[in-house]
């Protein structure tokens, strides 16, 4: 069946989907000051403003700044079988080297590959060029605790680590999803590269729906198991930490990147300025109406400055439907 392009806009606009360029001119240049960037674009400065807030984050082991370092580095991680290595403004994953463990002197990577030494100060090295980077500049490097994803994760995911993504507008979670690793995204959880994006009711932190690329899916590709009515455990805590980054950020329209870690329960990842808009078709739902109640809050100077009025407000008005 062929859809009238002017009938597909409509349908759109029914269910309240914004595009891009509409993102960009509302919400991030509207409510987004650029002198606040640096606080979400690189990832050290999110992590000390984080720690400073009192709010989890994974432990840091070290930071790579200088080309001398990296073969230094091998000293300091000489006891952890386990990390993550993170450009500090790398963006959609890329650059991320997870390890898992050691046999010799090679390092062991989440698929199950061996790398060598020399592989891996190569991988760091192009790390701090800029190869992984926002606009190809020089960078740094974090070297990270690698997160050990909740069990209830373990029937829905390829390898890689689930993460949750809250949108937060003027400190209101607005929309929430999880990004579940596929074998196609190589464990990673990036939609981008295959991952599975699953709406989850804002209410009841229970997952709704999923989509795959254009497909819209109930059960995961590779593990076969059910994406649907999952409850994400501490769903009320991520809520509040999401609506504290409000303030930690000073951003008005942001994505906050959680973990579920089995041992140290939920952790910030990274904070985005510039959310992608595929969360909207995970939930099958549009952010127009929900942006729109929370601007007529600010718009009647009802705005809280409390988060857990903010989280409720959300509880009470932003129920994923249909």
């Amino acid at each position: 069946m062929l859809w009238n392009p002017l009938e597909i806009a409509r349908r759109l606009r029914k269910i309240g989907l914004i595009g891009i360029g509409q993102r960009n001119a509302h919400y991030v240049l509207m409510h987004n000051p650029r002198k606040f960037y640096p606080r979400v674009d690189d990832k050290l400065i999110t992590k000390k403003l984080a720690i400073e807030a009192g709010l989890p984050v994974p432990e840091l082991y070290a930071v790579v700044r200088e080309e001398h370092e990296i073969a230094e580095l091998h000293e300091k991680i000489k006891h952890r079988d386990s990390f993550v290595v993170k450009p500090a403004h790398g963006s959609g994953g890329d650059g991320i080297l997870v390890i898992h463990g050691r046999r010799g002197d090679k390092y062991r990577r989440a698929n199950g590959a061996l790398m060598s030494r020399e592989e891996f100060e190569h991988h760091l090295s192009n790390g701090l060029s800029g190869l992984f980077s926002l606009g190809g500049q020089p960078d740094h490097l974090l070297v990270e605790y690698c997160v050990k994803f909740d069990p209830v994760f373990e029937r829905v995911s390829f390898k890689g680590v689930p993460d949750v993504r809250i949108i937060v507008f003027l400190g209101y979670p607005v929309m929430a999803m999880i990004r579940l690793p596929t074998r196609l995204s190589d464990g990673k959880a990036n939609l981008h590269q295959g991952a599975i994006g699953v709406g989850i009711d804002l209410p009841t932190g229970i997952t709704k729906r999923g989509v795959w690329g254009t497909e819209i899916i109930r059960d995961h590709p590779d593990t076969e198991n059910s994406i649907i009515g999952l409850t994400i455990p501490r769903w009320d805590e991520l809520l509040h930490m999401a609506a504290r980054c409000f303030e930690l950020s000073e951003l008005g329209y942001i994505g906050v990147d959680f973990v579920l870690d089995r041992d140290h329960g939920p952790m910030i990842l990274e904070l985005n300025a510039r959310p992608g808009l595929s969360i909207q078709m995970a939930n099958g739902n549009g952010l127009h109406p929900r942006l729109a109640k929370v601007e007529a809050l600010a718009a009647a100077e009802r705005l809280s400055k409390d988060p857990a009025e903010r989280v409720a407000f959300a509880k009470a008005n932003f129920p994923t439907t249909g």
